[in-house]
């Protein structure tokens, strides 16, 4: 059973730095597609970055040069660096695991997912 826990979130400033972790239990890291949605009041599901069994990354081109998502297996932890933060980038972040094919499209309705995390860029 996948259970997901963010952390990090909180407040910033334009331009400024957060590091979101989710601890992660119950993922096959070589199996599985794993990455990060977020969820703007009054907007759809955007994902943000997503990373597939093989290593392989993709991020929404809005976060593209300014997050960057990873993964650690051995500490059964998935991260997600966000640099150059926007007041659009204000949303709920939430951690997202899929057992099926890896891509954005697939972290906006992910198998599992964390209860999230807020970020504020003001």
């Amino acid at each position: 059973h996948v259970q997901l826990v963010e952390s990090g979130g909180g407040s910033a400033q334009a331009g400024g730095s957060l590091r979101l972790s989710c601890a992660a239990s119950g993922v096959i890291w070589d199996r599985y597609c794993v990455g990060w949605f977020r969820q703007a009041a009054g907007k759809e599901r955007e994902g943000v970055a997503a990373i597939d069994a093989y290593g392989t990354e993709y991020h929404a081109e809005s976060v593209k040069g300014r997050f960057a998502a990873s993964k650690d297996p051995s500490k059964n932890t998935l991260y997600l660096q966000m640099d150059d933060l926007k007041p659009e980038d204000t949303a709920m972040y939430y951690c997202a695991v899929d057992r099926s094919f890896c891509g954005l499209a697939t972290m906006r309705a992910p198998n599992y997912r964390g209860h999230g995390t807020q970020v504020t860029v003001s």
